[in-house]
């Protein structure tokens, strides 16, 4: 909600370095409040709209902003609109001093459970990027399949060309082709 782009702000700020090769700018970058409020209500209506779904990750015992769980629906050539989907991706984040404490796999393995009751849902996918193995060993943890690692298959915001490893949910899903599900 645009409400809490002033809670967010400080926390994107702290988290710049450690986000930022990993997670889209659009989400990331931590521009002034009132244009970080302006984001967070294009999000709002993404989530209005079911393109895309944001969850806050908060504290148990004094519900402090940690992160975010992300929900996209997706087709066999990448991201649609919820009617459109036969899966979904899942991305996440957390701050730096909530990393390594099973936030983000909690979130996850609760979202599992709400996608697992949508039968046109055959799987769900993490794209991580290889050099980023915290975001690989939450889909370990989860159970998930490394199906393939897509070579070069885009350009970040910085111009250099990367990587994405899928991994897969639940670990007999079929196989992905090369090249289908882009980033």
């Amino acid at each position: 909600m645009a409400a809490d782009a002033a809670a967010l702000h400080p926390i994107l700020v702290a988290n710049q370095a450690r986000l930022g090769p990993w997670i889209p700018a659009r989400v990331a970058d931590p521009v002034p409040v009132p244009q970080l409020a302006e984001r967070l209500a294009g999000f709002a209506a993404e989530f209005s709209s079911d393109r895309e779904w944001r969850y806050a990750i908060l504290g148990r015992a004094d519900l402090t902003l940690l992160g975010e769980l992300d929900v996209f629906p997706r087709g066999p050539h990448g991201r649609v609109p919820f009617a459109e989907a036969d899966r979904v991706e899942f991305g996440y984040w957390v701050r730096a001093e909530a990393t390594g404490q099973g936030y983000v796999v909690e979130a996850a393995r609760a979202m599992l459970e709400v996608v697992r009751a949508e039968p046109r849902f055959h799987h769900v996918e993490i794209h991580c990027d290889p050099g980023n193995p915290p975001s690989a060993r939450v889909a370990e943890k989860l159970g998930f399949r490394h199906a393939v690692t897509r070579r070069d298959n885009f350009i970040d915001a910085a111009g250099r060309h990367r990587d994405t490893m899928i991994w897969v949910w639940p670990p007999n899903a079929a196989p992905i082709a090369p090249g289908a599900a882009g980033p």
